[in-house]
């Protein structure tokens, strides 16, 4: 599937890049420990519910793999050191990792930390090759930050993402065989792609639209080219039938959002042994509450929407939200909708996950908010909640910012609130939202 060395294609033939780290989270905390080098690192949760979030090529070559649960990547390599993830860490790598491919091009857009899709019209003056272009950036990327990528060129974002994936290094029967690094999609790799690849290939088709596509008889890319798009759509919902028909047929209109507009921020947790009792979650509300007050302040932004998600060991998960008349960045405040929400779930069965989540974004220097006399109807704990974070929003804006400047000044375990301290000190955790992959701790 390689592209011959003569091949050169213009901007107009190959106008989209995508790169894509290597084992990203896996190789930066074998980057900052060296002894770890040529053993088997995963990062991601240790315990019975954890998942395995990146896992070095090493690891891999023993059949784990990413969103694996962590019992079953233990029993393929029994020796797997799994690293609990340091995100701050990976931010640090990522702001790196876009400043370089800024130098490129201003004309990028991110994916998660570790993946970037690039348009590179606007440097046609410049005289800019592709495939120039994606090999220096591919070295400098290697230089600079030491880590490994794979750079995919094409007409459109699908064909660039499975560039990428195809450019870098893959196990074959628990040996590693190196990527080329750089792959262009010529129009007859486009062709030969579109014939041969499995449905589970293209993005957006996880396990469960595979299985249902496999239920169906489409296993092959080609398959789909030939469905009836409403058949389909009985089955997958239109949007997806839709997406899934126009990509066979080699079709992607989505183009490089440079600016992507921050929709919502959360913290969740999926804990070693299930919550049992209300006192615990309403608990855990709290310390999500502060890691989500956090991350709303060093945005500068308040939410006006809060929103919690509980999964039960049934598996099963229900969500409830509040949408305030003022926005709150106030972790008292945020505690107080946020255990007002729970307090009207049915609690009967155990909980084995608990999130947070902020929405409907206002600026701080937007917000108006202060102090209400209204009476508040007795027993309606949504409306007290709300009165009680109006008060926590305004009475502790004076604390919220003394503590934010020490923690600049001094870092982010400087100083923190009563609510903050564990038995090994103050434990001031930071966001993770979707990056969360499951408790810490030995599998039993």
């Amino acid at each position: 599937m390689s592209n011959s060395p003569a091949e050169s294609p213009s901007l107009e033939e190959a106008p989209i890049l995508h790169v894509d780290l290597d084992a990203f989270f896996a190789s930066v905390e074998i980057l900052d420990d060296p002894s770890l080098r040529g053993k088997p690192v995963c990062v991601g949760g240790a315990a019975e519910r954890g998942v395995i979030a990146s896992a070095s090529y090493e690891a891999r070559r023993h059949g784990v793999k990413s969103a694996m649960p962590s019992v079953v990547a233990r029993r393929l390599c029994p020796d797997l050191i799994i690293l609990p993830g340091r995100f701050d860490r990976y931010e640090e790598y990522s702001h790196q990792f876009h400043g370089v491919v800024n130098d490129l091009t201003p004309d990028y857009e991110p994916l998660g930390l570790d993946e970037v899709f690039a348009d590179l019209r606007s440097l046609r003056r410049l005289g800019v090759r592709p495939l120039d272009a994606a090999r220096e950036l591919r070295g400098r990327i290697r230089e600079e930050l030491q880590l490994e990528c794979g750079v995919g060129l094409g007409r459109n974002k699908l064909f660039a993402k499975l560039a990428s994936k195809q450019s870098k290094p893959h196990v074959v029967d628990h040996q590693l065989v190196v990527g080329e690094g750089v792959v262009w999609v010529s129009p007859e790799l486009e062709e030969r792609w579109i014939a041969e690849l499995p449905v589970r290939a293209l993005w957006g088709v996880g396990p469960q639209t595979a299985t249902k596509l496999h239920q169906l008889g489409l296993r092959w890319v080609r398959d789909l080219a030939k469905v009836d798009e409403e058949t389909l759509a009985r089955h997958l919902g239109a949007a997806m039938a839709a997406t899934l028909v126009a990509y066979a047929r080699g079709e992607d209109e989505r183009t490089v959002t440079v600016h992507r507009e921050l929709k919502s921020l959360g913290h969740d947790q999926t804990f070693a042994i299930s919550l049992t009792s209300l006192e615990e979650v309403l608990s855990q509300c709290r310390h999500h509450a502060g890691v989500v007050a956090r991350a709303l302040r060093g945005q500068g932004r308040v939410a006006r929407t809060i929103s919690v998600v509980l999964r039960f060991d049934d598996l099963e998960s229900l969500s409830r939200s509040q949408t305030l008349p003022f926005g709150i960045d106030d972790e008292s405040a945020l505690t107080s909708v946020a255990q007002a929400l729970v307090r009207s779930v049915d609690l009967s069965r155990p909980v084995r996950l608990l999130g947070l989540y902020a929405s409907s974004f206002l600026e701080r220097s937007d917000n108006q908010v202060q102090l209400s006399f209204d009476v508040v109807t007795e027993g309606d704990r949504r409306n007290e909640a709300i009165e009680q974070s109006r008060e926590y929003q305004v009475s502790s804006a004076s604390l919220r910012d003394a503590l934010d400047d020490i923690r600049r000044r001094y870092g982010a375990s400087s100083v923190g609130v009563a609510s903050d301290l564990a038995s090994q000190g103050l434990r001031i955790e930071r966001q993770r939202g979707s990056h969360a992959f499951g408790p810490e701790g030995p599998v039993k």
